[in-house]
């Protein structure tokens, strides 16, 4: 199984924030792009209550010219 992950980064918020049209319920924020992904990894099998491997596709957006907030 293959998801569709966007991950945009919340200026007002300060925090990246995870969501995902292919998984439902997937809506995960945090301050750190690493411990964020870590957490969209372990959350997905709880969500789609699926056993097996699954592959995650990342889209990263940043909406402030195109530079990544320290995080």
């Amino acid at each position: 199984m293959k998801f569709k992950v966007d991950i945009i980064w919340d200026e007002e918020g300060n925090e990246w924030v995870a969501t995902s049209d292919d998984v439902k319920g997937l809506v995960l924020n945090c301050g750190s792009i690493d411990v964020l992904i870590e957490r969209v990894r372990f959350a997905i099998p709880d969500l789609i209550e699926v056993p097996g491997s699954f592959f995650v596709d990342f889209n990263v957006k940043s909406y402030e010219f195109g530079v990544f907030p320290d995080g």
